[in-house]
């Protein structure tokens, strides 16, 4: 770990990588939501999904659903009627890899023999929904029920066919067989002792970071031994502090998919008009409290643990503060012209030193780019979660964005002061240092009319092109978070160094004169929107 002075620029490591990035027109590497170049709108957040409809075709009462695929058709549940959706044979995905996926989705794909036993030869699981494969001949009749509702979901003669429901999240399924009209065998949904999957989509941080607690919450009501399918730094971050969880990545699972009773998947279903795969919107929701919705569990906010780097002990010996300015997409930064710089010069007026954990110190796309504000220490890069999470740890506070670095922060329990327009303040977890305005255009991520575009870094759906481009946080002047970093000193009683020493804090006045350099910026950052 390198230790840096307090004089800016720290070294010429991070200004040459900051001309050598910009002088390539390095495209942004993402820390949160993958920003795929697929044209496809995604289904779900982390991967290159299409919509699950694309090839549809309505299966009327009394047809025989599709069974020629891997995965056949989804059988809506209504009543006694079923209206199915046939669904491609094609189950790679959109990967570029040999990992069998449910089509038209990122996830790996379940067992395509079904993994318990019932009698007369049927077979079920709860693996893709609930699944039963019935007996051969006509007479049998199958029923499906939500036991918590009480509300019978599917009934229908199928003899020889597979059956899905078409909800994938969790429900408390009972599964009836009928010989004609003779009930003869009865299954509620146990998985008490047995093997239970949960899938998450890779390339994201605060996501996996915000569910695995549901997970593991999952795993307390149903007394079941749990298996979690995430990203290689997830696994690495959260495996060494949740022992009771097996922890993987996707093109593992296939070697152990027939083990499982039961699997449901995790992610952020943008085009889920139907709700197949959640109950709730999770912009509705909360990002992380989706999980809970999805596994049937408490939503109730809980804090993730994660594995911070040995020797867990302060990187650097005097106080300090974390920083992260950059993001996966535009509308997730701060976008104030001067509100970064404004900030790292009042922190160091207060005696902190200033490091900034970013993994890039700088991203950007075409002639949009931010770079690493002035007077911060470099200590971004290709590190391990687990030296940052050393690093937040054992700062004074956190200064962050919408982003995985302010959800690791909160793992560690830093405080956390987070500096958000395009998402409300219920989609984080909670924090009484929320910056966040309502006098200009905010909230967009929750907009249903306006799906978050993964692939458009530019992204900013009502406003894009014009002068108000960006405006939920170009408007969030940095008197308001430097009021909230005051507010966070004095809760938690910290005295700032240079207080400590004899100085006093930094005054309003000298603030309020620093502020009216924002009209020098303002003219030009206009202008730069209307290019």
């Amino acid at each position: 770990m390198t230790e840096h002075k307090n004089d800016a620029p720290q070294n010429g490591r991070g200004k040459e990588r900051i001309l050598q990035d910009i002088a390539s027109l390095r495209p942004p590497s993402s820390q949160g939501a993958s920003s795929s170049s697929s044209s496809s709108e995604a289904l779900v957040s982390g991967g290159k999904l299409s919509s699950l409809g694309g090839n549809e075709a309505m299966v009327e009462p009394g047809q025989a659903a599709v069974t020629s695929s891997p995965v056949p058709s989804l059988l809506a549940m209504g009543g006694s009627s079923g209206v199915g959706q046939d669904v491609s044979s094609n189950a790679s995905g959109a990967q570029g890899d040999d990992i069998e996926r449910i089509p038209g989705a990122a996830f790996p794909a379940p067992a395509p023999v079904l993994t318990q036993e019932g009698p007369h030869g049927l077979r079920y699981d709860f693996n893709l929904g609930i699944r039963v494969k019935l007996p051969e001949g006509e007479q049998w009749r199958i029923r499906f029920w939500d036991g918590q509702t009480d509300t019978c979901l599917y009934d229908q003669k199928k003899g020889g066919e597979m059956v899905y429901s078409r909800k994938k999240y969790f429900l408390q399924g009972v599964i009836e067989l009928f010989d004609d009209e003779k009930l003869v065998w009865t299954h509620h949904y146990n998985a008490r002792g047995k093997k239970v999957a949960v899938i998450m989509p890779a390339g994201t941080l605060g996501d996996p970071l915000g569910w695995i607690p549901y997970v593991e919450r999952f795993g307390q009501v149903h007394g079941c031994t749990l298996t979690v399918v995430v990203s290689e730094m997830i696994r690495d971050l959260m495996g060494p502090v949740y022992p009771e969880i097996r922890f993987m990545v996707d093109k593992e699972f296939g070697a152990v998919r027939d083990e499982f009773y039961a699997t449901y998947y995790l992610g952020l279903f943008f085009h889920d008009e139907d709700q197949e795969w959640q109950p709730r919107d999770f912009r509705a929701v909360g990002l992380h409290r989706t999980a809970g919705w999805i596994l049937g569990v408490d939503p109730t906010e809980v804090r993730p643990r994660v594995a911070v780097e040995e020797p867990d002990t302060r990187p650097i010996e005097e106080p300090y503060v974390v920083v992260a300015v950059q993001a996966s997409c535009a509308c997730k930064m701060w976008h104030h012209p001067i509100g970064w710089l404004d900030t790292v010069k009042y922190l160091k007026k207060m005696g902190y030193r200033v490091i900034c954990i970013d993994k890039d110190p700088v991203v950007g796309v075409g002639c949009y780019w931010n770079a690493l504000p002035h007077g911060v220490e470099d200590e971004t890069g290709e590190r391990p979660l687990a030296e940052r999470a050393r690093w937040l740890k054992h700062a004074e506070f956190f200064v962050g964005l919408s982003s995985g670095l302010s959800w690791l922060a909160w793992a560690v329990e830093t405080p956390v002061v987070m500096i958000s327009g395009f998402t409300d303040p219920m989609n984080e977890f909670t924090t009484p240092y929320r910056v966040f305005s309502t006098h200009g255009c905010n909230s967009c991520w929750h907009d249903v009319r306006t799906p978050f575009q993964h692939n458009d870094y530019l992204f900013c759906p009502r406003h894009k092109g014009t002068d108000r481009a960006f405006e939920c946080t170009r408007i969030i002047g940095t008197a308001y978070v430097i009021d909230t970093i005051k507010r966070l000193c004095r809760d938690h009683g910290y005295v700032p160094p240079a207080v400590a020493a004899g100085e006093p804090w930094p005054d309003d006045k000298e603030r309020a004169e620093g502020a009216t350099k924002q009209e020098g910026y303002e003219h030009r950052h206009e202008v730069y929107w209307t290019l």
